[in-house]
């Protein structure tokens, strides 16, 4: 069927997500779709009527029946969107056929004192917030699989990675309550950006000239304006700002950063998770893995690789959200335009990179095993570090640091493992000769392979790892 039989109401041939699985039937992707969008413009046009008539503006009837008309389902989305085109948005033949859809005692009520941008930017904090509600809820879901995780690999040794190469040892553990600490960073600025997503009132200029009953100056009742926008905001659970936004765009702003660090939360995770499940690492993998249509075997990190592809798309949306915070004038031109799809896209990319999150720490297989044997790779170099804070008290850093260093060139010359190579560099030094009157302790006596071997054994020297993880699980 092509899509010019689907050219009416919310158009699903037009954008069913084809090309964007990783948001694709996720709650963000419903709370976000066209449909939401026209609903929540019809929420914010009853709301305000509403709100009028509890500040005694408008007639309780008016309000009952401009909510009573605001359904989704009794207008063409497509349409709207058409002849959207006549007036730049799509608000203005919204506001045709809601008035046409109500009584005519009522049509003097609905959209009266608001201008198009009003009821657009309240329609965009309204998805913010009912897209973020849901967020949120998978950020807790995933907060309580990473914790779980860490709980369960304290003491999971595994090799730390610096520029690709081994560094040092660590822990899984340590690891997992990293994503932990990055997805309650994301949490908490979501939180605080979700209780403060105002409304929108401030007529065509932000003046709210129309507010007022019959059109009347706010000088002659001064609680009005303040009432009616208080009025407004509980209406729709919104905060009621202190000035219309309409070039002040800092709530758009703040919603930016909010998504984009989230989405840089999550595609942290998913980053180690693609590496480490390498099949030539094979440290992790994905318990639901996807397929190929071409190679039978493959296994692969489909999750890790959608949150990936979002958090490389996230930077560049916040980006536009950012450039148009110079809006000219009080009715900006082309700036508030460029914000509605970026706006949306973040929202869907973050709300699906967080489910697919989600479902790949639940299932996320760790496989202890090979991080062991990985571990024994480079034949004790994880501990050289180890070796050199042994070695100071007696040779001196610098003297260590040049001992150990040789070492390592000879191990990764094929020359044996650390051990061997730090036991002959200890043999060859010449004898200690102490300084006259100096308490100088011996030259350290560490040729002995057995204590070698216990010093560059890299499940022995995980530093704090786990107290760390400890502490870190305690933050809520």
């Amino acid at each position: 069927m092509s899509g010019e039989a689907h050219a009416s109401g919310d158009c699903p041939a037009l954008d069913v997500g084809l090309l964007a699985p990783g948001r694709a039937d996720s709650p963000a992707e419903r709370a976000t779709s066209d449909r939401a969008f026209l609903q929540a413009m019809l929420d914010a046009e009853a709301a305000l009527t509403r709100a009028q008539a509890a500040v005694g503006t408008a007639p309780a009837e008016a309000a009952a029946a401009v909510t009573a008309a605001a359904d989704a389902a009794r207008f063409d989305a497509r349409a709207l969107a058409v002849r959207a085109r006549a007036g730049g948005n799509p608000v203005i033949p919204l506001v045709a056929d809601l008035t046409a859809a109500v009584p005519p005692e009522a049509a003097a009520y609905a959209h009266r004192g608001a201008t198009s941008q009003d009821i657009l930017d309240t329609a965009a904090m309204l998805v913010a917030a009912r897209t973020l509600d849901l967020l949120l809820v998978d950020l807790a879901s995933l907060e309580g699989e990473l914790a779980r995780l860490a709980r369960a690999h304290r003491d999971t040794v595994m090799a730390g990675r610096t520029l690709t190469q081994h560094a040092a040892p660590t822990t899984f553990g340590l690891k997992a309550a990293g994503w932990r600490a990055l997805a309650l960073d994301a949490r908490d600025r979501v939180v605080r950006v979700r209780g403060g997503l105002p409304v929108q009132l401030g007529g065509a200029v932000g003046t709210l000239a129309v507010a007022g009953a019959h059109g009347a100056d706010d000088s002659r009742n001064p609680d009005l304006t303040l009432r009616l926008i208080f009025a407004y905001a509980a209406e729709l659970n919104l905060t009621a700002p202190d000035l219309p936004w309409h070039t002040l765009r800092t709530p758009v702003a703040d919603l930016a950063a909010a998504l984009a660090l989230t989405a840089g939360a999550l595609g942290k995770l998913a980053a180690d998770v693609l590496t480490l499940s390498r099949t030539e690492i094979g440290e992790l993998s994905e318990g639901a893995a996807g397929g190929s249509s071409a190679m039978p075997h493959k296994a692969n990190p489909v999750r890790a690789t959608l949150i990936a592809a979002a958090a490389h798309r996230a930077p560049a949306l916040a980006a536009t959200l950012y450039a148009s915070l110079p809006a000219a004038d009080e009715r900006p031109p082309g700036a508030w335009h460029a914000e509605w799809e970026p706006l949306r896209d973040l929202l869907r990319l973050v709300g699906g990179a967080a489910r697919d999150a989600v479902d790949l720490c639940t299932h996320l297989q760790v496989h202890p095993h090979a991080m062991r044997a990985h571990l024994d790779l480079t034949a004790g170099l994880l501990t050289s570090e180890r070796l050199v804070v042994e070695l100071t008290p007696h040779l001196g850093r610098t003297h260590a640091t040049e001992l150990v260093s040789a070492a390592a060139k000879k191990v990764r010359a094929g020359e044996g493992t650390l051990a061997d190579a730090v036991s002959a560099e200890l043999k060859a030094l010449p004898p200690h000769a102490p300084k006259p009157d100096t308490p100088t302790p011996p030259a350290p006596d560490l040729t002995e392979l057995t204590e070698l071997t216990e010093l560059t054994d890299p499940t022995h020297w995980t530093g704090s790892a786990g107290s760390l993880t400890d502490r870190a699980l305690k933050r809520r």
